[in-house]
């Protein structure tokens, strides 16, 4: 397995061949900044625990600046998770019962890009379905992607996470996926982990055992490792420049 650093040097080798993860015409169309941590005051919790209300919040973040995306949250100190039991920590006692831990998992690992629903998300690179799986926890992915790519003999691994729920009901595992195909859509809320509309995208170097679901956000104290593991997905994105 490569080092990140290695992985990084290739990808950035190879930027100018990546197609679009989302269509977006930089001369025409305009991104926006959208923050999640505690530092915004106006996303209160009422907002974020009620889904229409955050959906609502996201369109007219949008709306009000004539963005066709707000895009964030790499190595971002989130307040959002709070709103699911999915990002409490679990630790198990020496007898077995499972409690919460003092720690949750806060730190997003990857980019969300958000937008309207059944936005199509394609393939930057070509590759194959290394898994796939409906992770449909309150709070999870919902519909999930996972593909495993090789660039100049180093292999890695894309996460798609939110999409519809079509677009998983007929993939196989090794299936190949080509430069630019359409692999997904922003799925709705009760198909993407019930979130507003987004596409959750994350580059992973070493996946080990996982199938269909890696973590996309971590504890604080495991941030080295993960972030480690988990370059910035900006690189292959090439979406920040615009903001």
């Amino acid at each position: 397995m490569a080092t990140t650093s290695q992985l990084i040097h290739v990808i950035n080798n190879h930027q100018n061949s990546f197609h679009q993860v989302i269509k977006f015409n930089p001369k025409t169309d305009k991104l926006m900044h959208l923050d999640f941590t505690e530092t915004n005051t106006e996303l209160t919790q009422e907002i974020i625990e009620n889904v229409e209300k955050f959906s609502e919040y996201i369109a007219d973040q949008l709306s009000e600046t004539s963005c066709l995306f707000g895009i964030g949250g790499y190595a971002e100190h989130r307040t959002v998770y709070s709103r699911s039991k999915l990002f409490d920590s679990k630790e198990i006692t020496p007898n077995g019962i499972e409690i919460t831990g003092t720690e949750p998992r806060r730190l997003h690992l990857g980019i969300d890009i958000w937008g309207n629903e059944a936005t199509a998300v394609y393939a930057p690179l070509g590759g194959m379905i290394h898994s796939f799986a409906f992770n449909n926890n309150y709070g999870d992915y919902g519909a999930t992607i996972i593909l495993l790519h090789q660039l100049d003999g180093i292999p890695f691994f894309t996460l798609y996470g939110h999409l519809s729920l079509k677009d998983i009901e007929k993939l196989k595992e090794g299936s190949y996926i080509s430069h630019g195909q359409v692999i997904g859509h922003f799925g709705k809320a009760e198909e993407n982990g019930h979130w507003p509309p987004h596409l959750h995208f994350q580059i992973i170097n070493e996946i080990r055992v996982s199938k269909g679901d890696y973590p996309g956000v971590c504890k604080f104290s495991e941030k080295e490792f993960y972030l480690n593991n988990c370059p910035d997905p900006d690189l292959i994105l090439q979406l920040n420049k615009y903001l």
